[in-house]
């Protein structure tokens, strides 16, 4: 790997962390492209080629993991859920998180309340993961 390639990664990889830290905050591409020390356009090029999504997928992909921890690990209503984790309206909340997980909130919490056999913590987070790969 060159330099170069070396250096493009460790910038994608410091607005890719500073989304997971700030994913409830309102994140803009001109404040992560700061962050990466390049360009809003080359960002967004960048960080797609990089991590096979675009910034704003990601954001919506770290939102949803954390609403899916909050639903079935709180009992914050949906609303709540929604305005905790950094979307600003529950239709958006609600239609992202159904293209993601596959479902609704309500559905998903519904469904993931009951008891389960138990199996290690590893696989179930690999496996409830959510993929923008289908």
């Amino acid at each position: 790997m060159s330099r170069a390639v070396e250096q493009t990664n460790r910038a994608m990889l410091r607005a890719r962390d500073a989304m997971d830290r700030a994913y409830a905050q309102p994140l803009d591409i001109p404040t992560l492209a700061r962050i990466a020390y390049v360009s809003e356009a080359h960002f967004i090029r960048t960080f797609r080629a990089t991590f096979g999504e675009t910034p704003h997928r990601y954001l919506q992909r770290r939102r949803v993991e954390r609403a899916m921890y909050l639903l079935l690990h709180t009992e914050q209503d949906v609303t709540e859920v929604c305005l905790s984790v950094g979307f600003g309206s529950l239709g958006t909340f609600s239609r992202t998180f159904r293209q993601i997980v596959g479902e609704s909130p309500t559905g998903y919490r519904k469904r993931r309340t009951a008891p389960a056999a138990p199996v290690p913590g590893c696989f179930t987070k690999a496996w409830t993961r959510p993929s923008s790969f289908g």
